[in-house]
């Protein structure tokens, strides 16, 4: 049966909408200021200086590829882990198969870096582990898949096999503000170092430092980016020294050349730890006690207790928790009409 050109028309529209929504993403997520903004400024090679992220905001960068256009997504929550339910919107059925989690640590709070990253690590994991659950009716065999892509990653036949626990989607870790980092006392940056390249490779993660001080830093984690978004090659260069900052390819590393936690030998025996991770949290936040800030998530409200209440405080409480939830919703509306603007625009 002939087409027409309306006929043409309207499937070529569907196949560059299709097209669109496989295109790969990265999502972006951290502690508040550690400089997920400027990592993604200097991706697109936008001068400018970054502003506060609000909530969850979505942009796109363009790669030239032949006569065609390349588009990757990329996504950013702000407010470091008190948003982190917001995750559900830039990963979903739609997306998880596409999708880079670019976890955004910074170097130069160090009593606040295990907490944000414990933190929105769990976030993500619940989040794909419900993606999945959903995503079973349609396709039984997708958690196998995604695990069998989690391995190719780092090496099915790697070595430290039996002690890793790959991320079910891409991940990388990137330290920032490497700056101060590096005027850190030499102990403390072999402790950060060490515990980074430890959650990153049973994660089955890539880790790199960043500073935008440094164009050196800036070209590798642009590279890195071009790499998850538009599938160009990446690196195999391994720099493990703590001394220098940090560029270590999923699977390159081993636990071997880590070494042991930062614990003393008379500690070693004495710590209750059910897995290495808890063995590395423990020593981790031995050494660097986490403080809590007040735009971080914690799990006891101090407002709930009995203790405090008070009739005035609690209606306006309650009327700023309204007005937070309608905030919320619409900087999520905001950040789908952003991509579903894009897509209409790409299929024509």
């Amino acid at each position: 049966m002939d087409q027409n050109l309306w006929d043409i028309a309207v499937q070529q529209s569907k196949e560059n909408q299709d097209e669109a929504d496989e295109n790969s993403a990265v999502f972006l997520l951290g502690s508040k200021n550690s400089g997920k903004t400027s990592v993604i400024l200097r991706f697109l090679d936008r001068d400018e200086a970054p502003k506060p992220t609000v909530a969850l905001e979505y942009t796109y960068g363009r790669r030239a590829k032949g006569h065609n256009v390349d588009v990757g997504h990329i996504w950013e929550l702000g407010g470091g882990t008190w948003l982190s339910k917001l995750v559900d919107i830039p990963v979903n059925p739609d997306t998880i198969m596409h999708t880079t989690i670019f976890l955004v640590l910074d170097l130069s709070l160090p009593k606040e870096l295990w907490f944000t990253l414990e933190t929105l690590l769990q976030a993500v994991k619940s989040r794909v582990e419900s993606v999945i659950a959903e995503m079973k009716a349609a396709d039984a065999d997708i958690k196998r898949k995604l695990q069998k892509a989690a391995w190719q990653r780092v090496g099915e036949d790697h070595p430290d096999k039996n002690m890793m626990d790959p991320f079910l989607i891409p991940l990388v870790i990137v330290g920032t503000k490497y700056d101060i980092f590096q005027e850190f006392d030499s102990e403390k940056r072999k402790v950060i170092c060490k515990t980074l390249r430890f959650v990153a490779h049973i994660s089955g993660a890539s880790l790199q430092f960043f500073s935008t001080k440094q164009e050196q830093l800036v070209a590798r984690v642009r590279a890195l980016m071009s790499h998850h978004l538009f599938g160009t090659t990446a690196s195999k260069t391994l720099q493990t020294d703590h001394n220098k900052p940090l560029l270590v390819p999923a699977g390159l590393d081993s636990i071997q050349q880590i070494g042991s936690p930062p614990l003393a030998d008379k500690d070693i025996g004495r710590v209750q730890a059910k897995t290495p991770f808890e063995l590395w949290k423990i020593a981790y936040t031995g050494y660097f006690p986490q403080e809590l800030t007040n735009t971080q998530a914690i799990a006891d409200d101090p407002s709930k207790d009995i203790q405090y209440k008070e009739h005035a405080i609690d209606v306006l409480r309650a009327q700023k928790d309204e007005e937070l939830e309608r905030y919320k919703k619409l900087a999520e509306r905001r950040a789908m009409e952003a991509l579903n603007a894009y897509r209409s625009s790409s299929a024509y």
